[in-house]
């Protein structure tokens, strides 16, 4: 398998440069050719000699890649697919150069237009390890981490990657789970010899891996967003196995030593199942969990997937338990959805390439 140039810093391209020969400032044009220029070829690299750009292309892969196909909803959101390949076992006794068995996979991006906005939400994993019983991608099973590429290819291969505002790792998989990839990610998003962006411009999405949700708050300035979805322990744990290992409220008390009352932010995402977590007990007791943290709470409607035995909760039962919340001073929404008709809702996305890819994306 060629080494990927996507995702690389411009030192590790200066290496790969000199490494085939070339002189080590190539490493900079190759970086600004990558990451500002959003370049889909090594030919398109014409400050690199001719030469060079033959060397690049014999040794290297560009790691960008077309996705597969893409479907559009009434409502203009659009969810692409995308062929990866994942490490899924290190080989203990090789001749061979690849030190992992790889799984031919696919993952999913969804690309959300507003007025002002265009958002990406961005898969770090093809399945996931989580396990949640109303996610459909957590019942898929878990088949890889996405490499660096793999994630920052979602933003340069579609058709508005030169248009989007924003990003959220929402996606498939679960971030923290895959955390050294998706950090270089934002280290590569946010650097000035990268893509440029603010962190206030992403936002990580996560169930609450303790330990590295810690070095995520540390490391970077980005937004976060935590799935709650019940407070009540043994509830939540149902719904969600890591309950078991990382409790909700070791989840709180960890954020509850960062400060949220500047430019970043902190949400709780919640999805209101019908006679499951949606009457005043809940409300209540989600408020004294939160009490004291600058937040704010989304309400998700459940989005139906096969087998599941979940029912999303009436309208007027999801407005009655905002405006609870409002009440008792949490800033409280019900979150709009989006592309539920091409399965691009939250909990829908699975990764596989199905009769319901009507729009195949353009050449």
């Amino acid at each position: 398998m060629k080494e990927k140039l996507l995702g690389k810093t411009p030192e590790e391209l200066r290496e790969v440069a000199v490494g085939l020969g070339l002189p080590a400032f190539t490493g900079k044009q190759i970086a600004q050719w990558l990451y500002s220029k959003k370049v889909r070829r090594v030919e398109e690299m014409t400050n690199i000699s001719k030469e060079g750009r033959q060397r690049l292309a014999e040794a290297c892969d560009l790691g960008v890649a077309a996705p597969s196909a893409c479907q559009i909803s009434t409502d203009g959101t659009k969810k692409y697919l995308f062929p990866v390949r994942c490490p899924t076992s290190f080989r203990q006794n090789t001749s061979s150069s690849e030190l992992y068995e790889y799984e031919d996979s696919s993952v999913e991006a969804v690309m959300i237009p507003e007025e002002d906005r265009k958002t990406l939400c961005v898969s770090s994993q093809a399945g996931c390890r989580m396990s949640c019983k109303f996610c459909m991608t957590g019942r898929q099973g878990f088949h890889g981490n996405l490499s660096v590429s793999d994630i920052l290819n979602q933003f340069i291969s579609i058709d508005e990657s030169g248009e989007l505002t924003n990003a959220v790792f929402m996606g498939m998989g679960e971030p923290l789970d895959n955390y050294a990839n998706v950090k270089k990610a934002i280290d590569v998003l946010t650097a000035d010899w990268g893509f440029g962006w603010s962190p206030k411009r992403i936002t990580l999405s996560t169930i609450g891996i303790v330990p590295v949700l810690k070095k995520y708050l540390d490391e970077t300035r980005c937004h976060l967003a935590v799935s709650l979805h019940d407070p009540f322990g043994e509830e939540r744990g149902d719904l969600m196995p890591i309950q078991k290992k990382y409790p909700v409220e070791d989840v709180i008390r960890l954020i509850k030593q960062y400060d949220f009352t500047g430019q970043r932010r902190v949400s709780f995402e919640y999805i209101m199942f019908s006679g499951l977590n949606d009457d005043k007990r809940h409300a209540d007791a989600f408020s004294r969990l939160l009490k004291g943290l600058e937040c704010r709470v989304n309400l998700i409607r459940f989005h139906k997937i096969p087998d599941a035995p979940y029912q999303t909760s009436p309208e007027l039962i999801m407005e009655k338990f905002r405006d609870r919340l409002s009440n008792q001073g949490i800033t409280c929404t019900i979150r709009t959805s989006r592309g539920e008709d091409i399965s691009a809702a939250c909990g829908m996305l699975a990764g596989k390439h199905n009769q319901s890819y009507q729009n195949e994306p353009d050449e």
